[in-house]
Parts: C-alpha cells; structure tokens; sequence
C-alpha cells in the first residue's frame, strides 16, 4: 500500500482501510457477467450505466439514509446495466450487509466499491465485480487480481495515468476504469479519461468514472472511448431511477 502525495481524506480511507479485517473464510463466487451486461445494454440502445449506491463520500455534502435496496430496484427500473454498492463503513456510509442486500434484490451485476489493500478483505462477501485501485496497491496489484480471479470475482481496476494503465495490464486486467479525479488533489477533469483513455486496447473493457454530472458528460466520455460509465453523486442526488434513465438515454 502506497499513500505518497495523496490528498489527507484519501489517506484517512487507506488507514481504515489497512486496519479493516477480512472474511473469515476463502469465498467462491459465481458471478454475473459486467462486459455481457454492457453488451446486452448496447443491443437494447440503452447507454451501459453502472449506477452507484453511495450513502455518503467525503466530496459530497450530506447523507442519504434511504434504503439501498430501494435505490437500488429504482436504477435498474431507470435502465442500469450494472450497479456499484460501496462496502467501505467509516467514509462512505457502506457495508457488506447492503451489497448481499442489494445484489439479492436485482438482476444485474454488482459491483463491490471498497478500498481493498490485502486478500483477506475479499472474503468479506461474494462479488460479482471488486474494484482494486492500481495507486493504493502498487507492487501489490498483480497478486490481488489473481487472488481475486481465484475466487471467481471479476475485477475493475481503477487507473489515473498511462502509467497506471501499463501496470493494470501487465497485471492481466480485463476491465479498466479511469478514474477523473485526482486521488492527490481531488480534482476532477473530464479531459483525464480522452488523454489516457487511448492507451487502453480495445479488447479491454473500459469505463469511465467521476464527474459525469449531465447526460452531455455521459456523451462526452462515450465519444472519447468508454464502453461503461459510472456514474454516483449524480444519480443519488434526486430521484435515482428518472436520473438513471437520463443517463441511460443520454
């Protein structure tokens, strides 16, 4: 784990992180698939939307206490693909409890939104998708995928840079999100994701995360190369299932 020139926030999360524990027992999902949920929104020309239920963020004012699994049924009945379900308690509000919750309520793949540093911590819960975070992990990344992979689980790995990206690949990433924020200043640009974005081999499936707050966004990171957009702050602020549709239907 790596925290050099990340914003104090984003450390605050790697320690809690660091000192989270894990599963009690070597888990084995059976998972369904992101890149098919993608392919199959395409073919309905519907935008494939991977639409997040986050109570809270440290970039965000506030919190929302509705029940997840509401939000939830109210994304997909907007046209979502794929959901994300953040797991991580002390920052963000979540818990592995709303993601069995959650993925028991819908038909579409999960994904599990969480700051994973070490192989325990997969065994928290069966997943359809983990994300792992190439800045956090570092030297470690390589061996979290495979562990990951082991468990039948598959994998987004979260990248900033091109540099990030050679390191996700040579690791065997098959999913790929861009992240535009900056984890060391936690700023966003869009133009992040169209500069790196182009490093990334068609044969990976790409998605594009943060900032995407209007359908014109949406448009933009699909226009620059994103299979997938995932979108949070924006669907969970008002009502989540005519937010989704507008992104769906960007």
């Amino acid at each position: 784990m790596t925290t050099d020139g990340l914003a104090p926030a984003v450390r605050s999360i790697l320690d809690a992180a660091e000192a989270r524990s894990g599963g009690d027992e070597r888990v084995a999902a059976d998972p369904r698939s992101l890149p098919a949920a993608f392919a199959a929104a395409e073919a309905e020309g519907r935008n494939p939307v991977v639409a997040e239920v986050k109570p809270t963020s440290p970039t965000t004012a506030g919190e929302n206490d509705a029940d997840p699994v509401e939000l939830a049924r109210a994304m997909v009945d907007g046209g979502a693909a794929a959901l994300s379900v953040l797991t991580e308690p002390e920052h963000f509000g979540g818990s592995v409890e709303n993601y069995r919750r959650v993925r028991e309520a819908v038909n579409v793949p999960v994904l599990r939104k969480d700051f994973l540093v070490k192989e325990s911590q997969l065994d928290a819960v069966e997943a359809d998708v983990v994300l792992l975070i190439a800045r956090f992990l570092g030297d470690d990344l390589a061996p979290m995928l495979e562990a990951a992979q082991d468990r039948g689980m598959q994998v987004l790995v979260e990248v900033h840079s091109e540099a990030e990206v050679e390191r996700a690949l040579a690791a065997g990433a098959e999913i790929i999100g861009i992240n535009n924020r900056d984890l060391g200043k936690l700023e966003v640009d869009l133009s992040t994701f169209e500069d790196v974005a182009p490093t990334v081999p068609d044969k990976v499936t790409l998605l594009a995360e943060s900032g995407i707050t209007t359908p014109a966004d949406a448009r933009r990171m699909q226009d620059a190369g994103a299979d997938g957009l995932l979108i949070g702050t924006a669907i969970m602020d008002g009502d989540p299932q005519h937010n989704t549709s507008e992104f769906v239907n960007a």
